[in-house]
């Protein structure tokens, strides 16, 4: 069996500087899409970001790896995607050998302490967030900033999370401070949105909205 080659710099945690904010946004990216380049192009410009570090996981737990593309392809795709130069693309949740969120962001905040960190994600990642290991843990962890996806505007206000955590969230106006806010803290980013989605395209519909 062959070992898969990654080039050395996807494997490092990207370099930032003291009082930077930076957008984490991870997931398997099986396979990226404009759909991804559109959620990170409203984080960054509705969050002030300084970076935002492209997070191309070793694999979602909670998703089977049958049809699950090789990691360096989907870090080449990403990079065709992702031209924005605020985006750092990386997989250096691989090298660490971590599976789960709670333990990268847990890892990212001991090896950055004075870096001002943001999660990211799809408002449709939010009607499961509940099942993420110690997914309340990622809430207290760092701010989030849930950004609409296709058929997700109103059923993430029943999602666990926004139930469990409505006592913390701000309004999107401001959004722009929500690096200031001390965890937990997160809000919900209306925008543009894009109905590709990596399933759909896997399954040859690149017109199917995400489920």
């Amino acid at each position: 069996m062959t070992t898969e080659h990654i080039d050395r710099r996807y494997l490092r945690m990207p370099h930032s500087e003291r009082g930077m904010i930076v957008g984490l946004f991870g997931g398997s990216f099986n396979p990226p899409h404009e759909g991804h380049a559109l959620v990170a192009e409203i984080a960054i410009r509705r969050l002030g970001l300084d970076q935002l570090w492209w997070m191309v996981t070793p694999g979602n737990p909670l998703k089977s790896r049958n049809h699950l593309a090789p990691l360096s392809e989907r870090l080449a795709r990403s990079e065709a995607i992702a031209t924005d130069p605020h985006i750092k693309v990386t997989a250096f949740e691989q090298a660490f050998g971590v599976s789960y969120t709670a333990n990268t962001l847990a890892r990212v905040k001991a090896r950055n302490p004075h870096v001002h960190f943001i999660w990211i994600m799809g408002a449709d990642s939010l009607e499961n967030f509940h099942r993420w290991q110690k997914w309340q843990n990622i809430a207290r962890t760092f701010p989030i900033a849930v950004i609409d996806r296709p058929g997700s505007t109103l059923s993430y206000l029943s999602s666990k999370m926004a139930k469990t955590f409505a006592f913390a969230r701000i309004d999107e106006d401001d959004a722009r401070v929500l690096w200031k806010k001390p965890a937990p803290a997160w809000t919900f980013i209306h925008g543009p949105r894009s109905t590709l989605s990596s399933t759909a395209i896997r399954n040859g519909d690149q017109h199917k909205a995400a489920e």
